[in-house]
C-alpha cells in the first residue's frame, strides 16, 4: 500500500480564536463543533480540523498518513528507532494513533473505517 499524507490537524487552547485566525488569514470555514472540520474552499489538498483537546498537548500540527494497519506500523516505526505517543484508539470514522520520530516530530498514522 502506498502511504499518502490524508489529513492535518492544528491543536489549540482557544479553538474560537485560533478558528478565527485561520478564517481571517486564509478564508477557511471552520465547523464550531469540538473537532471544528476546516473547508478550505478547494477541492486540491487534504482535509483538516482545527482541536482543543483540553489537556496537553495544547499547540500542535500534525499530518496524518494511511496505514491498513495502525498498530503493525507503529511496531515498525518503534524497530527504527521511533516511539510511539498514542496506541491506537478506535473513533466512529476509524482508527488513529500518534508517534514521534527520531527526532521528536510527532506524525498521526490513520485508518479509514470500512
Amino acid at each position: 500500500m502506498a502511504h499518502p499524507v490524508v489529513h492535518f490537524e492544528i491543536g489549540c487552547k482557544d479553538k474560537e480564536a485560533t478558528s478565527a485566525f485561520y478564517e481571517s488569514v486564509f478564508g477557511w470555514v471552520i465547523d464550531k463543533g469540538p473537532m471544528g472540520l476546516i473547508q478550505t474552499g478547494s477541492s486540491e489538498g487534504i482535509q483538516g480540523h482545527v482541536a482543543a483537546l483540553g489537556h496537553e498537548p495544547h499547540q500542535f500540527t500534525h499530518f496524518y498518513v494511511q496505514t491498513d494497519d495502525v498498530a503493525a506500523t507503529l511496531k515498525v516505526v518503534e524497530a527504527k528507532g521511533g516511539k510511539t505517543i498514542v496506541p491506537p484508539v478506535d473513533i466512529p470514522t476509524g482508527t488513529f494513533a500518534w508517534f514521534a520520530d527520531v527526532e521528536g516530530n510527532v506524525v498521526g498514522l490513520w485508518k479509514a473505517k470500512g
